[in-house]
């Protein structure tokens, strides 16, 4: 038995999201959503003729990306790394690439070996969209405060409860995470904005609305000194709107 890793990139623009979704106990035919998860699975099946289960680092939404989710899974073949990577490059889509991929220990677990996971939002923040960057970024229009944006952001570092910017849909045991790192940068070339957070773990729709309510702070909607206000709140009624999910990248997970 093997332990496999994969980094993979991908633009989540017509996936469903990472997680494969389950199948309906009806007889009715219906046409199931496309993951990446799905897709990778069923390449891996071809090629090594044996089901396997990815694991992934974190589940991504619908419409979100990855520079380099990872994944792992095990497998009773002994095809070389090398050959099995460049089998599936041939065989996946061209928004789905594996950049790397080598055998681990058996008890690494792409999800539970993880120490922090890094996200990255771009906003397009100009007063006319960009047709190139349509699918990778927030259109923004509204002039914004980014000064303001980064001191307000500094109540939201270490160790909280994120209640305030949990889907309310989300199950989960506890809603205390710890951000390591937020950072609020304007990018040269286009009128582009990066807010990138490095926590040990997010919650359901965590960082798209952190950003979310970064920006009605930057844009004057939320006044000066709230933010405390509403991570100390716990309720979600108080932060900012969802931001769109083509702006959210996972760009880094460590171990």
């Amino acid at each position: 038995m093997r332990n496999i890793r994969l980094t993979i990139e991908y633009d989540g623009t017509d996936y469903s999201g990472w997680q494969v979704q389950n199948k309906p106990r009806t007889k009715t035919r219906v046409n199931h959503p496309k993951t990446i998860q799905g897709i990778i699975e069923t390449a891996l099946k071809r090629i090594l003729q044996e089901d396997v289960k990815l694991i992934a680092s974190g589940r991504t939404d619908a419409g979100v990306h990855a520079l380099a989710q990872v994944a792992n899974f095990k497998t009773n073949s002994d095809i070389p790394v090398v050959k099995l990577r460049s089998a599936l490059n041939g065989m996946l889509p061209d928004d789905i690439v594996v950049k790397n991929i080598r055998e681990v220990e058996l008890d690494f677990h792409s999800r539970f070996s993880a120490k922090s996971k890094t996200y990255q939002y771009i906003i397009l923040n100009s007063p006319y969209p960009s047709a190139l960057l349509r699918s990778k970024s927030y259109f923004f229009r509204f002039p914004l405060n980014i000064t303001l944006m980064r001191n307000e952001a500094k109540c939201l570092l270490g160790r909280h409860d994120f209640q305030a910017f949990c889907a309310s849909a989300s199950v989960v045991k506890s809603t205390v995470r710890a951000i390591k790192r937020l950072s609020i940068k304007e990018l040269p070339g286009y009128r582009l904005i990066s807010v990138e957070i490095e926590a040990d773990g997010l919650l359901y729709n965590m960082a798209r609305n952190i950003v979310g309510t970064l920006l009605e702070i930057g844009r004057g909607k939320i006044p000066e000194g709230y933010l405390k206000k509403i991570l100390a709140s716990k309720n979600r009624k108080l932060a900012g709107p969802t931001a769109p999910a083509k702006g959210l990248f996972l760009v880094k997970v460590k171990y």
